[in-house]
């Protein structure tokens, strides 16, 4: 359930209108490519959690196989990601609370679910875990009674049939040819971002071997249910050039069939999703700074716990996106969620690269053990082989989305701002080493 959390956000309830703008009704074979490479991540990383189930997941299993820049670089991308993700979800929820509110300021709605969040996280795990139960409930079940209606108007049960005008109509299909589906793997890609806390929290789970698969096949087949299915209603019944990013296309089916507080309801739960999404990504980036501080790549101060066991220090300066989300909201306005957005997205996409990159290594390694760990992905290499090509064309890709181009222009910058920063790190850091291992001797 904490992984639905994490992953249903304003990626799908929001951020999904840049894939439709872009391929129209064809929206659905992006999210059925995406769901094929997020498919191929969930064997990788279900592998080596499996096989490795500690604090800091990924990270820890790239400096073990790859590289200790790997390492490094994959920890604090991913920590940067989702920070700035964290301040768009805050963003994408003040533009939610409109809806009811159009004349209170962003900043208000930004400021005061920013400060409740980071309370919330600062108690304990219990805390977290009951908190983000309850929102990933009310998403799961208010997504299922979407499917369930709009499958009703489109084939007419109970409403006036709406029909297939909709995917045949306003140019057909594929308005934009099957480029457009190609552009829409980007943003869909997006949505599917998330999936990994599984790995990130199998420190903390109980019998890791056996709830880890099942959590993360029941994760992903959710997620493609809902992602798939959902939009597959949504531009069935509004016509997919009326989609855009003032509101939730999910919010705009209910006002466009009239249903009475409806879309009023739709609304109250896109909300809720995006703080759900906020709750799970400060969990997320403080465990990961914690990690970084308790390697030794961070401040020591960064890896302290408070008296109920949650690293409050760590949870602070994560929340530093959400802070940024004030000041962007100002200057952009109304690009912010995007903006936010794309600048966070070449952290994700690289970390599922790495991912894929660092299951190859392992799987290279293990063969050679006298038991090798459990398998999930089928033999050979070429699961991962074509999640990383898909995924690099997908990086690639985002240069011809207006809205995305700035994830090439701010990531590359950043992945060598990182490696020069590893590099100063080591150089730093070897003298100790040999001195230690001088008076150690």
């Amino acid at each position: 359930m904490i992984a639905i959390g994490g992953a249903i956000g304003t990626g799908l309830f929001l951020g999904s209108a840049i894939s439709v703008k872009l391929a129209g009704p064809g929206v659905i074979f992006s999210f059925l490519a995406a769901a094929a490479i997020a498919l191929c991540l969930i064997w990788a990383l279900g592998e080596m959690t499996v096989a490795h189930p500690v604090a800091g997941s990924f990270g820890v299993y790239a400096e073990i196989y790859v590289h200790p820049w790997a390492g490094f670089a994959m920890r604090y991308s991913y920590w940067l990601a989702q920070v700035i993700a964290t301040g768009s979800e805050v963003v994408a929820a003040s533009i939610y609370c409109k809806h009811w509110f159009p004349n209170v300021p962003s900043w208000m709605w930004i400021a005061g679910f920013s400060a409740a969040l980071v309370y919330v996280n600062a108690r304990s795990v219990a805390s977290f875990g009951e908190f983000e139960y309850w929102f990933a409930m009310i998403k799961v079940l208010t997504i299922a009674v979407f499917l369930i209606l709009g499958t009703a108007l489109l084939l007419g049960f109970g409403f006036p049939r709406i029909g297939v005008a909709n995917y045949t109509g306003h140019g057909g299909f594929l308005p934009n040819g099957w480029q457009g589906v190609g552009l829409g793997v980007a943003m869909a890609i997006f949505s599917f971002l998330g999936v990994e806390i599984v790995a990130v929290t199998s420190g903390e789970a109980k019998d890791p071997t056996t709830a880890l698969p099942r959590a993360l096949r029941w994760t992903l087949g959710r997620l493609g249910l809902f992602y798939i299915g959902g939009l597959a209603i949504v531009v069935g019944i509004v016509p997919w050039n009326e989609v855009g990013l003032g509101e939730s296309p999910f919010v705009r089916v209910f006002e466009i069939v009239g249903i009475p507080a409806a879309a009023g309801l739709m609304n109250f739960v896109v909300l809720t999703a995006a703080l759900s999404s906020v709750n799970c990504n400060l969990y997320l980036m403080a465990r990961m700074l914690f990690s970084l501080s308790r390697g030794g790549y961070a401040p020591a101060g960064l890896g302290r716990l408070s008296n109920r066991g949650t690293p409050v220090v760590a949870l602070l300066v994560s929340s530093a996106g959400m802070f940024a989300a004030l000041f962007v909201d100002h200057w952009f306005h109304a690009k912010a969620y995007v903006y936010m957005l794309g600048s966070a997205f070449l952290g994700g996409i690289f970390v599922w690269q790495m991912i894929f990159v660092t299951h190859l290594a392992f799987r290279r390694r293990t063969a050679r053990w006298e038991k090798p760990p459990m398998r999930l992905a089928p033999r050979g290499p070429w699961s991962s082989i074509l999640g990383l090509l898909g995924l690099t064309a997908v990086l690639m890709s985002t240069w011809w989305v207006p809205d995305l181009r700035i994830t090439l222009k701010a990531g590359v910058p950043w992945l060598v701002f990182i490696s020069l920063c590893y590099l100063v790190w080591r150089k730093v850091r070897s003298p100790k080493i040999s001195d230690g291992a001088l008076q150690d001797g």
